[in-house]
């Protein structure tokens, strides 16, 4: 079932966190933390609008980085009714597609839960002083990827974020799979 996010609640502080990684490390918010800024994604392994931008998000968030926005990906599927979602799995995924970023589980749900997060993709991006700029799409891509040429919705606003410490006034909300709770 498709999930559209709320509309951005500008300046809402990051909350805190500290979970494991694909990579074998444990990330908190201040390790992941950019100096023009940080973005918070949730996402998952099975889920088509996830699958279908996959490429393109990795892309866009490698771009990111280079102008100091840290970057966290995150899972809080439940992985037992989804295995496809396991840590095994993410770990494997964050692999094949190259991520330059962590890829963190949350197990418990609780930072999904703090964040607000409703859908895979759901976007937080946040200025250097961890206020919230941007809740919006990754591109105009669905379940399936968007035009080639789609804009980069979610780079330009985290680049204008590095820039002036303000994302845009107007977002277009992120579509994606419910998070998948656990009972």
């Amino acid at each position: 079932m498709a999930v559209s996010t709320p509309i951005c609640d500008f300046g809402r502080r990051a909350p805190a966190f500290s979970l494991p990684g694909t990579d074998g490390r444990t990330w908190s918010l201040d390790a992941v933390r950019g100096p023009a800024g940080t973005l918070v994604m949730f996402i998952c392994n099975h889920c088509p609008y996830v699958t279908a931008v996959i490429d393109r998000l990795v892309r866009d968030v490698t771009d990111l980085q280079a102008l100091g926005i840290g970057v966290a990906a995150i899972s809080s599927n439940d992985a037992s009714a989804y295995p496809e979602d396991s840590f095994a799995e993410m770990t494997a995924f964050a692999v094949r597609h190259g991520f330059s970023f962590p890829y963190l589980y949350d197990e418990s749900q609780d930072v999904s839960r703090a964040y607000g997060a409703v859908c895979t993709p759901d976007f937080f991006g946040f200025d250097a002083g961890l206020g919230l700029q941007y809740r919006g799409r990754l591109d105009a891509s669905g379940r399936l990827p968007g035009p080639a040429d789609a804009r980069r919705d979610l780079y330009e606003a985290m680049a204008e974020v590095a820039r002036t410490g303000k994302g845009p006034s107007v977002q277009l909300t992120s579509m994606g799979c419910s998070i998948k709770w656990k009972p």
